[in-house]
């Protein structure tokens, strides 16, 4: 059975986890679909991306059932080898990390459960917006682990070192305004897809050059040194200047018309 689907309409591509029967828990066939459907957007003209869950929950978290399947043979080979983005990953991580990759900007909508694998699938998007009603949670410490799918490199770009660990200590569910105070989600809205939706549109109407050169440069932003950032700034700016997608800006606001962009 499909684990992901994707759709695409008017340059906004819409991944929809589909095992709502499980509330999207994840197990091998997840992991190999939320993967493919990374990679597939990222090489489409997709201007945005909004992953959303089917069901009563965004996704709950590991399915406990096969967890056994997931850790089988040997754990460290399993574990340590980098199949993955560029080498730097491997399956596990790469459900969270390839969602950095992608060119474009990606918008979580997050509803019910949001817990452990699901959680850091949500933090690899670049803006999260939740239901009131989500939970959110680093389960991992529930089954005696930690966290390994890319959480101990998204969470602290968002969180203050003491949530970080007392989320990851006590694997204790957390509500939407208390994970709005402390910075895991961008916004709360009554419904999450099509506030989502919206911002993928507002999105999707701005240069596409110059968006994936703010996600560029943003990411940047977040790890690289001082002169490096100001070296890429200079770097994407350049090579925004007097192009067609800029010049189309210019024309579109002068003309009071919407921008028309060819991929």
């Amino acid at each position: 059975m499909s684990r992901v689907s994707v759709t695409y309409d008017n340059h906004i591509a819409h991944v929809r986890l589909t095992r709502a029967d499980k509330m999207n828990a994840v197990d091998q066939d997840m992991i190999d679909a939320v993967i493919a459907a990374g990679n597939e957007v990222a090489a489409s003209n997709a201007r945005a991306v909004v992953i959303s869950g089917e069901g009563r929950a965004f996704c709950a978290g590991i399915d406990i059932g096969n967890m056994g399947a997931l850790a089988g043979g040997d754990p460290t080979e399993r574990m340590m080898t980098r199949t993955h983005g560029d080498g730097t990953t491997n399956q596990w991580q790469e459900v969270a990390m390839v969602w950095t990759r992608v060119g474009v900007p990606v918008i979580a909508a997050l509803h019910g459960k949001t817990y452990g694998a699901g959680l850091q699938l949500a933090l690899g998007a670049d803006i999260r917006i939740a239901a009131p009603d989500t939970e959110m949670a680093v389960m991992e410490m529930k089954w005696g682990i930690v966290p390994d799918m890319g959480g101990m490199v998204l969470l602290p770009k968002l969180v203050r070192g003491d949530v970080l660990r007392l989320m990851t200590y006590t694997a204790q569910p957390i509500g939407a305004e208390q994970a709005e105070r402390w910075g895991l989600i961008t916004q709360i809205a009554e419904d999450p897809l099509a506030a989502a939706m919206a911002l993928a549109t507002t999105i999707a109407g701005k240069s596409p050059s110059a968006i994936k050169a703010a996600k560029r440069l943003t990411a940047l932003a977040e790890t690289g040194t001082e002169t490096k950032v100001l070296r890429a700034e200079s770097r994407e700016q350049a090579a925004l200047l007097g192009r067609p997608h800029q010049m189309e800006v210019i024309a579109a606001e002068f003309g009071k018309r919407p921008a028309v962009f060819k991929d």
